[in-house]
């Protein structure tokens, strides 16, 4: 129960406190789109940046690891999207949507927060690993599979599909953030002390700011749609994905105590609003997609306390 209390609860109280400033009318929609807009395209691809181009690869950088946490993720998306086709007999387009939702865990606004507070900072290095390629290879993966579903019949060329996926990919800040960070850390680039210190400061308002613009974003959602459909999403992602890199990381891959942390953590989280928003840039599944999020996210707070205490 302390792990709950000491914490899971303080990351949801922030949460809280921007979901009822945004419920009381202190926290206007164009306030909450202004600072998740900050937090998002600026703030945390800050942090990224930072971590990323310290991180030492070599050490971090495990396949083992990422086979245990993205073989859940990807396991996820297909019994997400099968679900969704054979289950509820949703179109194609909204199948792929919905197993995106699956497929694609809140790795920073709660994976991050949650594992530092669980295991101090010093335990984040796994987090990284996996986050260095998280936004990259999803997005890359859901935007193709979309693109290739809506193109059907269409007649385009593949150089052309090709570059209408890269330029989508590599618009995103979080990619260019990860991207920077990658580039500096393989070629040592040496940055003023100065620059530093600007990123640093960034760094330090991306977590609780962007924490404090998710619960104005969520209130926005409401639970409705397909109840049955949201459920398997909130399953899928809350505790089918951990389960699976619980799984692969402990009697396949061998991970160690801090990278199966990590990765279960991780694994373990819901949605993140990119889900949504894929969903939204497509214009299919919003309804189910949002709903997971906010009810994934508030029953995060019971499984999560279920994972630490299952981890070692």
């Amino acid at each position: 129960m302390s792990a709950l209390i000491d914490v899971i609860l303080p990351v949801f109280l922030v949460i809280g406190f921007g979901y009822a400033a945004a419920r009381a009318g202190l926290f206007g929609e164009s306030a909450v789109d202004g600072v998740m807009r900050f937090a998002q395209n600026f703030a945390v691809p800050c942090l990224l940046f930072a971590s990323i181009s310290r991180l030492d690869l070599a050490a971090h950088f495990d396949l083992g690891l990422l086979f245990a946490f993205y073989a859940g993720a990807f396991s996820c998306f297909g019994l997400g999207y099968f679900g969704s086709r054979l289950l509820f007999d949703r179109p194609v387009q909204d199948s792929v949507a919905i197993g995106f939702a699956c497929l694609f865990s809140n790795t920073l606004l709660l994976g991050l927060p949650i594992t530092e507070r669980a295991y101090g900072p010093d335990a984040l290095a796994s987090n990284f690993a996996i986050i260095s390629v998280h936004s990259p290879l999803l997005y890359a993966f859901g935007i193709t599979v979309m693109e290739l579903v809506r193109s059907r019949g269409l007649g385009h060329s593949a150089p052309k599909l090709a570059r209408q996926v890269g330029l989508a990919i590599l618009s995103q800040p979080l990619v260019i953030g990860i991207s920077a960070g990658i580039f500096v850390n393989l070629t040592g680039l040496p940055l003023p002390g100065s620059v530093w210190s600007a990123v640093e400061m960034m760094m330090r308002a991306a977590l609780p700011t962007a924490l404090f613009g998710l619960g104005g974003v969520l209130y926005r959602y409401r639970p409705e749609g397909d109840m049955k459909a949201i459920a398997m999403v909130c399953a899928l992602s809350l505790l089918v994905h951990p389960a699976i890199t619980y799984g692969l990381g402990r009697w396949v891959v061998g991970l160690d105590v801090a990278q199966m942390r990590s990765a279960v953590i991780t694994g373990a989280m819901a949605p993140g609003v990119n889900a949504y928003l894929f969903a939204n840039m497509y214009g299919v599944a919003k309804r189910v997609t949002a709903s997971a999020v906010l009810l994934a996210t508030g029953a995060c707070i019971v499984t999560t306390w279920v994972w630490l205490q299952i981890l070692p």
